[in-house]
């Protein structure tokens, strides 16, 4: 929500930190959607603070366009109403300054999505600039906090905890655990032509062999608020058998990866545990690992 900024968690908080879990959401209240901390307009002062960006207007909006899921050039230019080749400058110098940053797709070296860089800014581009007069308004955060749980779960939460789980793949994931050492790893969408659909793959881990060639060791799956189970694994080897079909990076060993953090159904970690090449990854082996 607030990133790792040093100052975000003591100065601009007052030293206010969250007692537990239950205490979060009042936290939230207090200082992140509170006109009278720092916090709450933070959003708009990084943007401010940078002297490339004369036109905010044009630059908040493609972080709007990007916090609300739209990851593509096109998809941004569409949230827009503008066309795709007027967004190049502003695209640009956001990725310069690091506010965005653009990552390839796993399987389409042309296609790449645009990811926020500050978790703050996420925040405030999805949750609070749409609800920005009413959060303004003496006592009213409470009831935004309350009607915004959907849009932080799918636009804030989840991307988040995917981000972490690919993370953890390339840094900190034993090699036994996916099946090597990831040299790369990235997202992307799998084609499907034979149900003319496409399936997205939130972890794909590649290495790189001693002649430079890449192979995939690992896809993976992430879910932030569903207890994962067997339909999950189903799609994830659904998937694998596309890749063994049609990409010769692919090979017989490569892992299937299911992280929760909402936890596994028994019948799925009764699977993991007969299987080697299934591996389930909740909260507590990510933030361990990181």
């Amino acid at each position: 929500m607030v990133g790792g900024t040093p100052a975000y968690r003591r100065e601009f908080t007052l030293g206010d930190v969250p007692r537990d879990l239950e205490d979060f959401g009042p936290w939230v209240i207090r200082n992140v959607l509170n006109p009278g901390r720092p916090l709450f307009r933070e959003g708009r002062f990084l943007l401010a603070e940078e002297p490339e960006l004369r036109d905010t207007a044009l630059f908040h909006g493609v972080l709007s366009a990007v916090a609300g899921g739209n990851h593509t050039r096109r998809g941004i230019a569409g949230y827009l109403g503008r066309k795709s080749t007027d967004l190049g400058h502003a695209l640009t110098v956001l990725e310069d300054i690091g506010m965005i940053c653009r990552e390839p797709d796993a399987f389409h070296g042309k296609r790449s999505a645009y990811r926020i860089t500050e978790p703050i800014l996420s925040f405030y581009h999805a949750i609070m600039r749409p609800e920005w007069t009413d959060l303004e308004r003496p006592g009213l955060a409470a009831r935004v906090g309350d009607r915004s749980q959907a849009a932080f779960r799918s636009k804030v939460l989840g991307p988040h905890v995917e981000h972490l789980a690919r993370l953890w793949t390339r840094w900190h994931a034993e090699a036994e655990t996916v099946g090597g050492r990831a040299a790369r790893v990235a997202s992307g969408v799998l084609p499907d032509p034979a149900n003319r659909t496409g399936h997205e793959l939130d972890v794909v881990a590649f290495a790189r062999a001693d002649d430079g060639r890449e192979r995939i060791i690992a896809i993976g799956e992430v879910k932030s608020g569903d207890v994962v189970g067997r339909a999950h694994l189903d799609r994830l080897e659904h998937a694998r058998g596309l890749l063994w079909n049609k990409d010769e990076r692919a090979t017989a060993d490569t892992r299937l990866l299911l992280f929760s953090a909402n936890g596994f159904t028994p019948q799925l970690e009764e699977i993991a545990q007969r299987r080697t090449d299934v591996r389930l990854v909740g909260l507590e082996e990510l933030y361990e690992g990181s």
